[in-house]
């Protein structure tokens, strides 16, 4: 009967530190997959790095490939605050630019070192093990730093435990990002969606009717929400207000601006007897909600239906005009923008409609759309459309204006919400 031949003692310790390891390894593997917040897994990261290696500290860097950057997150009372700092910059940059590992005693004898962070947080450090993180095609995309080993020197069996760990790490620092740059789609997506419905619910179903006048508007966004606005007040049976204005920048905000314009003009027509009060008020207005942060331009418009009057004011926007068969009239007294300076005022002007002029007021989409080398559509282009169609009604004169722009700034990088208005005097 044949006896099989025991493991020594050493081999037995070998094979004993090997399975340690082995579950050592899938036990970070299963926490590291734990969560998808990017935050919480650079807390686990390095929680199971300093546990596992007997480090005091550690610290872990990933890089922007695209700025040439690494950055880490540090926890600021409830918040992450991001530290960034060059490639190449001390041992972890280095690391990242080389992917060699670095292995030291004493930090303070490798001039890479910066010994600044040390006199800042009163920290000593003495021993340092820099690795860099690879993924599964091997590109570097972090870098980890552990310092202080209590024992002395980082062993071998540390920076193979950090190397058995990496790729996991790796793949769950993407699983993060991927999760985090996906919610801030979400994010944004709400965000737009908020937007354009504050301003669906803002504008006018439809232009007024008013006898002896032909009105059409038309309005469409880009995929960037911005903060046109249009509006038709009627103070009475002979008189209308219209408006047209475009709130600084994109997004929530800008229609939230939007929003408040819309209900400050609403009351303040009802309350002060004049366009030049009105437009002090609202500057006063929106300056002390939005602290100077945003402004926007505008134009208010006063007609007087019986007597075919036109008082207005331009606070900085794209001139409207009257276009009429001597030519365009172009509509500029006014001021400056809404929001700006405190104590702002405004003049207004004032002239008399004929039959068949067309009032025509516009926001920046339609005169800064452009085509691909970046020409501009333009107010003369505009003007000379509109001078050409005046015999045709309001709504004809909108939609070929808008056809224009269309065919004018296909494959045009600048994107940007529109708004056209037609005002025209019947005979």
């Amino acid at each position: 009967m044949s006896t099989r031949a025991q493991p020594a003692a050493g081999e037995l310790e070998s094979q004993a530190r090997t399975i340690e390891r082995l579950q050592r390894l899938v036990e970070a593997s299963k926490v590291l997959n734990s969560t998808l917040d990017l935050g919480e897994l650079f807390a686990i990261i390095l929680k199971t790095a300093t546990e596992h290696t007997d480090a005091e500290r550690a610290s872990l860097f990933l890089i922007d490939h695209e700025k040439n950057e690494l950055f880490t997150l540090l926890a600021q009372g409830m918040d992450l605050k991001e530290i960034r700092l060059p490639m190449g910059k001390g041992l972890v940059g280095s690391v990242a630019e080389s992917g060699q590992i670095v292995n030291l005693t004493d930090a303070y004898q490798d001039p890479r070192f910066d010994r600044s962070v040390d006199k800042l947080s009163g920290f000593v450090t003495r021993a340092v093990l820099v690795m860099p993180v690879r993924d599964r095609r091997g590109r570097i995309v972090a870098v980890l730093q552990l310092l202080n080993k209590k024992s002395g020197r980082f062993s071998d069996e540390d920076i193979d435990f950090v190397d058995g760990i990496s790729l996991h790490a790796a793949i769950a620092l993407d699983n993060a990002r991927l999760h985090k740059e996906s919610l801030e789609r979400q994010r944004l997506e709400k965000e737009l969606q908020l937007a354009r419905s504050i301003q669906r619910g803002l504008l006018p179903l439809a232009p007024p009717r008013i006898e002896g006048f032909d009105i059409a508007v038309r309005h469409e966004t880009s995929s960037q929400v911005g903060g046109d606005y249009y509006d038709f007040i009627a103070l009475s049976e002979s008189i209308l207000l219209f408006v047209v204005a475009d709130v600084e920048g994109k997004g929530a905000a800008s229609a939230m601006v939007m929003s408040n314009v819309q209900a400050t003009l609403h009351t303040l027509v009802h309350h002060v007897h004049s366009i030049e009060g009105v437009l002090y008020h609202l500057n006063e207005r929106i300056l002390e909600s939005t602290r100077g942060g945003k402004y926007l331009t505008m134009f208010l418009g006063l007609i007087d239906v019986p007597r075919r009057g036109l008082h207005y004011i331009n606070a900085g926007h794209v001139p409207p005009v009257v276009v009429r068969s001597s030519g365009a009239v172009p509509l500029k007294d006014g001021g400056i923008v809404v929001g700006l300076m405190p104590g702002a005022r405004y003049r207004r002007g004032r002239m008399t409609l004929e039959p068949g002029d067309v009032i025509l007021t516009c926001t920046d989409g339609i005169t800064e759309a452009d085509t691909p080398s970046e020409e501009q559509y333009g107010s003369e282009r505009l003007y000379h459309l509109a001078l050409a169609a005046r015999d045709r009604t309001a709504k004809d004169i909108v939609d070929l204006v808008f056809d224009d722009v269309s065919r004018f700034s296909r494959g045009g990088t600048h994107q940007d919400d529109k708004v056209l208005m037609a005002i025209k005097v019947l005979t």
